[in-house]
């Protein structure tokens, strides 16, 4: 994630798709969730207090819920600029920690109460087992497409910067349901109404859009004849769209659950493989019948594609460590799991070069970000 947001502008093939369609980067988020779900089956494999154990994942939820509105919510102005602090009437309430948290938090919850005591020797015994684990992910999932595909999106508008200090006010027309494209989706009027706009990420993915770029798929000026809804705020990580996140890690869950009820690596593989080709499967299939992959609202096509994706990829690590006992290759990666949190914030939300940067030379402009190329 770090690569893609320092290398994404020069590389667009790596950069979030500016809107339908999935890109290098637009893997990164739903294999954190899934891996989630993974280590929650092994964290709470054996629960004997099922209060105390809810407790803690709560709290462990709101640290992390906070620690994403300090570094996300734009409580840090950036490279360039050495103020802080954020104006609670606009702070960004969503981002990618906060929507951890979340996922996180359900699917503990989940671990925790919803499971049986049914024995577990094949694939059908394991989902017996699970079975109101997945009836979670079914409901969650009916939800989401009942919502973005179901719900009016009526007429709104917003406003930018306008010449002096007067705003400007941009309408968009929308009065339609079921809509996916940028400007009328439902997941965005739910952030609005529930948020409110001025609570929302200001630097929308759907900017670099043929529409609203004349770079496109890289950021540029406006078109002459750029929509209305180009400039408008809009949560990648926003509430509705995060009930699919929930739902990823869900799956995750599962592939978990795989490991500590097999222990044959021929049946984990196999275990691991089928959903994951049947993921994939589906994912394609919903694709090309018009329910495209889009990260930004987390469709279902999307959720299947990198939920498939990322149990591939497990599989593949599986056998390449476990099974092939070839773990030297991937140690630098272990220590990155490891501290991956750490150097989400430190790197990834610019925090380590903006402390790094409030040490300089008589002028704030001469900084050792600016020695080594990066200011």
């Amino acid at each position: 994630m770090i690569f893609v947001d320092e290398a994404g502008s020069f590389f667009p093939a790596i950069n979030h798709s500016p809107w339908d369609g999935v890109a290098l980067a637009d893997f990164v988020m739903p294999f954190f969730l899934f891996i989630v779900g993974v280590a929650l089956a092994l964290t709470y494999k054996r629960v004997t207090n099922q209060a105390v154990a809810t407790w803690k994942a709560l709290l462990r939820a709101l640290k992390l819920f906070v620690v994403g509105l300090v570094v996300q919510g734009g409580y840090f102005h950036g490279l360039h600029n050495l103020t802080y602090g954020v104006d609670i009437l606009s702070i960004r309430w969503m981002g990618v920690l906060q929507r951890i948290a979340m996922a996180y938090l359900l699917v503990a919850i989940c671990e925790i109460w919803l499971k049986s005591d049914d024995v577990v020797d094949s694939g059908y015994s394991l989902v017996r087992r699970y079975r109101l684990q997945l009836l979670v992910g079914l409901i969650l999932t009916i939800m989401y497409m009942v919502l973005l595909y179901g719900s009016y999106v009526p007429d709104w508008e917003y406003q930018i910067p306008g010449p002096g200090s007067t705003p400007k006010t941009l309408s968009v027309k929308c009065g339609v349901r079921g809509d996916t494209g940028p400007a009328c989706n439902a997941v965005g009027m739910t952030d609005r109404q529930i948020f409110g706009i001025r609570h929302l990420h200001r630097r929308p993915v759907y900017e670099r859009t043929k529409q609203c770029s004349i770079n496109s798929p890289a950021s540029g000026p406006l078109p002459p004849d750029a929509p209305s809804w180009c400039q408008a705020p809009f949560d990648p990580e926003g509430l509705l769209s995060s009930v699919m996140a929930i739902v990823t890690c869900l799956i995750g869950l599962q592939f978990g659950h795989v490991i500590i009820h097999f222990k044959d690596h021929k049946d984990r593989i196999v275990q691991w493989l089928i959903p994951s080709f049947c993921l994939l499967a589906l994912a394609f299939s919903l694709d090309f019948f018009g329910m495209r992959m889009n990260k930004a609202l987390y469709t279902l096509s999307y959720t299947c594609a990198t939920a498939g994706a990322a149990g591939m990829l497990f599989t593949g690590v599986y056998v390449l460590v476990d099974v092939g006992g070839y773990r030297r290759p991937t140690s630098a990666m272990e220590w990155l799991g490891m501290h991956a949190l750490m150097i989400y914030i430190l790197i990834g939300c610019n925090v380590f070069p903006v402390l790094i940067q409030g040490f300089y030379w008589r002028e704030p402009q001469n900084n050792l970000l600016k020695v080594i190329g990066i200011s």
